[in-house]
């Protein structure tokens, strides 16, 4: 019987198979929590969407260090409301409370329950465990925004031990590390300059939360997210911070707090142009060969290898590169709409 793989399947299923509709997140997440920061950001991502054809970054409205003290009720309704009226196609989330706040289950409601068709996740911070995804899942389904995915922020040590559970819940689409407060449950045991964008790469305590993190979000196919580079004026910092974070400690997602960090963000998650264009070759050739083995360069290549280099693709897509035209047809809109 022949084959008709290559004319009929799109390559994320015949490679990835069940994982073809893992989560595909963009690889930074920008976060503002003051109401003309927060306009700005959304403006910002329609700009580059129609710069680069699709999104490349994420928006999260925060609640909680974006609410001033007291007026947290008008803070989630300000966001609600952002988020409503947010341009066609963006990509908009909310961090809200921590689950054991006040102003949580407010923050759910109204920013869940209005915005709710308009979100594309809900961060709630600090969690310590399972229970406290279970809180927030109960909270989402009472706002009927049950089919909303909650990424989670790892902040203690308590919670780096349970990195994996909290990885395993069906719920969770992503972890993110929280360095300040990571840094800060030590009670000085860490110094300060583990803060730092040089530091956090050095202490062996954070780099260790950091690795545990990873590893539990690929463990369970969901998505780590690095932490904050606080000096937002030193772009060569943050381009160390994030080059060594998606190379070397395994994040595929990276947090920007200023405007000036998304493109560097980008770039240094993006993989190089000619890495780029040597999946494009390989994965061409084995669409042609039906996903057989094949012979690139001198070397053996399977499905093994395919898999590599295809989600290297997905990649460069997600961070705006250039897609060399013999593997283009498969990120076009109606391609994508197959999967």
């Amino acid at each position: 019987m022949t084959s008709t793989v290559a004319s009929t399947a799109h390559p994320a299923s015949v490679l990835l198979g069940a994982q073809a509709a893992a989560t595909r997140l963009p690889v930074c997440d920008h976060y503002s929590g003051v109401g003309a920061r927060m306009r700005k950001s959304l403006e910002l991502q329609a700009e580059m969407t129609a710069e680069l054809g699709h999104c490349v970054f994420d928006v999260t409205l925060d609640c909680e260090d974006g609410a001033p003290v007291g007026q947290e009720r008008e803070h989630a309704e300000l966001v609600a409301s952002l988020a409503r009226n947010a341009p066609e196609g963006a990509r908009v989330a909310a961090r809200v409370h921590t689950v054991d706040h006040p102003a949580f289950a407010n923050d759910m409601a109204t920013i869940a329950g209005e915005a709710g068709h308009r979100l594309t996740h809900i961060m709630v911070p600090k969690v310590e465990s399972v229970d406290d995804v279970l809180r927030a899942e109960k909270a989402l389904i009472a706002a009927s925004a049950r089919h909303l995915p909650l990424h989670v922020l790892i902040e203690s040590p308590a919670a780096v031990h349970r990195a994996f559970e909290i990885a395993a819940h069906p719920r969770v689409q992503s972890l993110s590390f929280g360095l300040m407060d990571f840094v800060s449950a030590h009670g000085g045991a860490i110094p300060a300059s583990a803060m730092g964008s040089r530091g956090q790469f050095e202490h062996p305590l954070v780099v260790r939360a950091k690795l545990e993190i990873a590893a539990a979000c690929h463990a369970h196919g969901k998505v780590p997210s690095h932490c904050v580079v606080t000096e937002f004026s030193d772009a060569a910092a943050l381009q160390s911070a994030a080059t060594q974070a998606s190379q070397e400690l395994g994040y595929a997602r990276m947090w920007s707090i200023h405007p000036a960090q998304i493109r560097p963000i980008l770039q240094a998650f993006a993989p190089l142009q000619g890495d780029i264009e040597v999946a494009s070759k390989i994965i061409a050739a084995a669409a042609d060969a039906d996903w057989a083995p094949i012979s690139f360069e001198g070397k053996l290549h399977d499905r093994a290898s395919y898999r590599y280099y295809w989600q290297l693709l997905e990649r460069a897509h997600s961070t705006g590169r250039t897609i060399p035209s013999a593997v283009r047809h498969w990120f076009d809109a109606s391609a994508s709409s197959t999967l």
